[in-house]
């Protein structure tokens, strides 16, 4: 009995704790098109960010992924400013006639960093300009080996809502 309280006790404290932490839902918005979720934890220093979204939807060469990118959070003076940097990784798969007619394989995994800024406006809503450079380790290669699908150019404006 003693034990079950104990238990008890441990997933109330991790599960009051996990709901205090802040959060942030929205939109990043670039040559990706992504939905956002981002839950600070140790106090606001750190956040994770999971998103998932899409790339050339309506084309040939269409891509949908999800990426979980672990960042710290520094300010920048006194202001309303932050920075953040952080390592991550991302799952894709990669559909479309294009991808078909290659013969390549559909599915990739990728790691990489992000490194970006944002601004928390006084209102629960803060704005985020980011680069998201990522590297195919896994999946998605030609027949030769090599990585064909990197991206270094994954520059994102973010809109969030904070609650």
């Amino acid at each position: 009995m003693k034990k079950l309280v104990v238990t008890l006790v441990m997933i109330c404290a991790i599960a009051g704790a996990a709901i205090a932490q802040p959060r942030a839902i929205g939109a990043r918005l670039g040559y990706n098109l992504e939905f956002s979720y981002q839950h600070s934890i140790a106090a606001g220093a750190m956040f994770v960010d999971l998103t998932v979204g899409a790339t050339n939807v309506w084309n040939q060469w269409g891509v949908v992924g999800a990426t979980a990118m672990f960042d710290w959070v520094w300010g920048i003076g006194a202001s309303n400013w932050n920075w953040y940097v952080g390592p991550g990784f991302g799952v894709s798969y990669h559909y479309g006639q294009y991808w078909r007619d290659h013969n390549y394989y559909p599915f990739g995994v990728s790691v990489g960093a992000q490194l970006g800024v944002e601004y928390q406006f006084n209102i629960p809503l803060n704005i985020s300009l980011d680069w998201r450079p990522m590297v195919n380790v896994m999946g998605f290669f030609r027949g030769d080996g090599y990585p064909i699908y990197n991206s270094f150019y994954s520059v994102a404006l973010g809109l969030r809502y904070r609650f």
